[in-house]
């Protein structure tokens, strides 16, 4: 049977990797991607696997040269290093596999440095490769003839990574989105009819990502609420799991902006422990949203500011992501963006230039017109599309200053005092009326929670280099504390400094011409 190795490669610095504030904090990456551990547990018995994800380890390349079967997986922006591991696993003669989203939308990137790739899901294909490859008869190409059947896929093998090193952890409950947004390659990949596990895999799932320590986890689906009756039976049970087991974990999400007009959806989210959650905004300009066919954040019921303040006022702190760069964008852009995201009080704002991904209709769509920049290399515009109402060079400009106009200090902390100080923002309610049934587990949890943050605070203080920004986190941190003193509260502000002092040095550091343009959408 084979000597199996899986590798998932080194991401590039991105907002969400948080690479410039993980070394304060003792951690090496933020969260596990969800493919290498589910790879691993849908390997059958007899073979050995080991999981290597170079965010937290170096490729033991002698090691690779050892294995029958070297596996590579990997995203858009770790294409290039995808290729520079492939070459050298080439020269060592390595039999190498490769799957994931981006091969999936790209097969012929990586010409003849892969003996086999993996189209799409992998659920029925890697098994009977590796039944195929055993009995010498594999093919160079697989692809699934039918979506996965998510009622059916195993428990991750999480104990296979060292999830010491990583700050977050990640599961998954469902695939899918039923919309149909013109950038996204999340259809092209999982499909529009969203498929969901049973409540006793997800359950299972909870207790192995439990079990591996983690206290803060990231549902990874890309719309979890793509299947709005299925996700409420499961959020039933995960709410009853919370309450019956102390409520051990906190968790962050997906969801369309449509999740504001289902109140019954709001609170079971809530109770379900989840504390915040990342809602695809894209832009305050009503026609780019046509544009793009994001007709669910234009559709009646209040405005996309009214939404945000229900899903807010249901307990939920709202993340958003943010595109440059539509057809419908000009100058005016940067600034209306801006302040959208001020009157929002949105503190986490992932903001990033538009991407044209093969495979999907805006690719398709501005190949067609001859507006599409070479892929194939490092763009020092940070994005392949070629802008209608601006030059280029504007484009990545405003996108530069947006960055560090959003991030600069006062700016960024008032959106999150307007938010936690400015009303009533309830956090982690379903804790809370825990708490209270539970007082002498209150005073645990809390003890627990306040020795978190006064921990990752110190480490803060120690590590961060910059005196202004260390003076700026004692002063804000020392104002909450005189108007709100909740644990959960106080965890989630250290937090959000951390996550401020990474987007606040990504962003001066393109600024400055100190890194390439990291085009964080």
């Amino acid at each position: 049977m084979a000597d199996i190795i899986l590798i998932n490669p080194k991401f590039k610095v991105s907002y969400w990797g948080m690479e410039h504030a993980l070394p304060l904090l003792g951690k090496r990456a933020n969260l596990p991607v969800a493919c290498l551990p589910l790879l691993a547990a849908l390997t059958p018995d007899g073979h050995t696997v080991t999981l290597i994800d170079e965010n937290v380890e170096d490729i033991d390349w002698g090691r690779c040269a050892r294995a029958d079967i070297v596996g590579l997986t990997g995203m858009s922006v770790q294409r290039f290093r995808m290729k520079e591991i492939l070459a050298e696993l080439k020269r060592r003669g390595c039999f190498t596999v490769v799957g994931g989203p981006y091969v999936t939308v790209e097969e012929g990137y990586f010409g003849d440095d892969a003996d086999v790739i993996f189209v799409g899901e992998a659920e029925v294909t890697w098994p009977r490769f590796l039944e195929e490859w055993h009995r010498g008869v594999h093919g160079p190409r697989y692809e699934q003839a039918e979506k996965t059947d998510m009622g059916r896929v195993p428990t991750p093998r999480f104990d296979l990574l060292k999830m010491r090193h990583y700050a977050f952890g990640s599961v998954q409950f469902s695939r899918g989105c039923p919309f149909q947004c013109e950038f996204c390659d999340i259809i092209v990949t999982f499909g529009r009819k969203p498929r969901i596990k049973t409540s006793g895999q997800i359950l299972a799932e909870l207790e192995a990502i439990r079990a591996q320590k983690q206290r803060i986890v990231f549902i990874v689906d890309d719309n979890l609420i793509g299947n709005k009756a299925a996700i409420k039976a499961v959020l039933r049970e995960v709410a009853a799991w919370q309450e019956a087991n102390g409520f051990p974990l906190a968790f962050t999400t997906e969801a369309s902006i449509d999740l504001a007009d289902d109140p019954e959806l709001l609170a079971l989210m809530v109770e379900a422990n989840i504390v915040s959650v990342f809602v695809g905004i894209e832009s305050p300009n009503e026609a780019s949203l046509r544009e793009t066919k994001k007709y669910q954040n234009v559709r009646a019921g209040g405005t996309m500011l009214e939404k945000v303040r229900r899903i807010q006022d249901a307990g939920l702190e709202v993340w958003c992501g943010m595109i440059l760069g539509f057809d419908n964008d000009d100058a005016t852009i940067f600034e209306a963006q801006q302040e959208f995201i001020r009157d929002a009080r949105i503190p986490t704002t992932m903001i990033g230039m538009l991407n044209a991904i093969p495979k999907t209709p805006l690719h398709a769509r501005l190949e067609r017109e001859g507006r599409l920049l070479d892929w194939s290399e490092e763009s020092s515009y940070g994005t392949n599309i070629v802008p209608l109402k601006m030059s280029r060079e504007e484009l990545r400009d405003g996108y530069v200053r947006s960055m560090n106009a959003l991030y600069e200090p006062s700016a960024y902390f008032d959106r999150l005092d307007d938010l936690l100080l400015g009303g009533d923002f309830p956090v982690a309610g379903a804790w809370m009326r825990h708490w209270a049934r539970h007082p002498w587990r209150r005073l645990r949890d809390q003890a627990e929670l306040m020795a978190l943050a006064l921990g990752l605070f110190a480490l803060l203080m120690l590590r961060v280099p910059d005196a202004a920004l260390r003076r700026e986190y004692r002063r804000r941190l020392w104002g909450l504390l005189r108007i709100r003193r909740e644990p959960t509260v106080v965890v989630s502000y250290v937090v959000k400094c951390a996550m401020h002092y990474h987007a606040h040095t990504m962003a001066r550091d393109m600024a400055g011409g100190r890194s390439p343009i990291y085009n964080s959408g």
